[in-house]
């Protein structure tokens, strides 16, 4: 089995283990969190773990500790303004513009008028 294949974990329980114990090494050795070391914790490609989605397994976990991720990189956008992390959260979607979406519904009407003559 290669990384790239899945998780390799016995349980939900241990998944949360190893996810836990890389966000604990971050702040115990003052590291950055990142999707990079996540997916080294975990044993997987950053693609793979990109990708985990709700038919997988241990979904739930996985989105849960993704969402660690960016919100240490919102943290860091707030304090230093590094175009690294604004780099790092468009991976996971977002944009730096305001995007709207305009609807524009137009109304007709057919109407026919009775008892005119052609001239």
């Amino acid at each position: 089995m290669t990384s790239d294949e899945g998780l390799k974990v016995r349980s939900a329980k241990e998944l949360q283990q190893k996810i836990d114990a890389y966000f604990d090494m971050c702040r115990e050795e003052d590291e950055p969190i990142t999707i990079t070391g996540l997916a080294l914790a975990l044993n997987i490609s950053r693609e793979r773990l990109r990708d985990y989605g709700p038919q997988d397994e241990y979904f739930a976990i996985i989105k849960k500790a993704k969402l660690r991720v960016q919100h240490a990189y919102e943290k860091r956008l707030i304090k230093r303004g590094n175009t690294g992390d604004v780099f790092a959260l468009k991976t996971f979607g977002w944009t730096d513009k305001a995007e709207n979406e305009k609807a524009i519904f137009v109304k007709t009407a057919l109407v026919t008028f009775e008892g005119t003559k052609d001239s």
